[in-house]
Order: structure tokens, then C-alpha cells, then sequence
């Protein structure tokens, strides 16, 4: 089985590169292979101490937290399980006792 992508515009697998683009034999649709390569590498989120963050990693907090709004404070050494990597400007969506949290990366390290 080849490397050469399905065709995004009608989903079937009867490309061929052609130059610097892919083109679809079934609905002549063109696009650039320059783009399916960029879409591989995705933005990394690196804890307080470096490590890459994934998916499902536990994490501590570094750092007691204030919560916007409320009078929560989320405490340092609490552990957080099953953390969930999104995109903006809090990296890490996560679930604890106090209710769901939109974090930075910078007051978190990985266990």
C-alpha cells in the first residue's frame, strides 16, 4: 500500500502525484503535497520541567491556583488524571473534584 493520501474533495483512493500536487483520477480535484505533510506535526505542550504532554497523562500542579470568578482555589500537589491537549491560549482541558478546568501547561508536571 502506497503513502499517497485519499483525495479530500471525494474520499477515494485513486491519486497520483503530479509534480508538487496530488490529483484524484476519479474527480480531478488538485491540492498541494505540502499541506498533508504540515498537518502531521501539531503544536507540542511541554510541562513546568520540559516533558511533552499527550493525552491521558496525570499531572500535579506546581502551583496553587485561583480560579476566575469563584472563590475555588485549586491547590498545589493537587493530581489530575486523564488530561486532554487543546488548542488556544490554556493548553490543557482537564477533570477534577472542584469541577472542569481550562489549564496552563507551565503550572503542571507530568507524574
Amino acid at each position: 500500500m502506497s503513502n499517497i493520501p485519499a483525495c479530500p474533495q471525494c474520499t477515494l483512493e485513486n491519486t497520483y502525484p503530479d509534480g508538487n500536487n496530488y490529483v484524484c483520477a476519479d474527480c480531478g480535484f488538485e491540492w498541494p503535497m505540502l499541506t498533508t505533510e504540515n498537518e502531521d506535526t501539531a503544536a507540542v505542550v511541554k510541562d513546568a520541567n520540559g516533558n511533552v504532554l499527550a493525552d491521558g497523562d496525570s499531572v500535579v500542579l506546581i502551583k496553587d491556583l485561583k480560579v476566575k470568578g469563584s472563590s475555588t482555589v485549586l491547590k498545589m500537589g493537587t493530581k489530575v488524571k486523564s488530561i486532554r491537549l487543546v488548542d488556544g491560549d490554556h493548553g490543557v482541558d482537564c477533570k477534577t473534584d472542584s469541577g472542569n478546568f481550562l489549564l496552563k501547561a507551565e503550572f503542571l508536571k507530568k507524574v
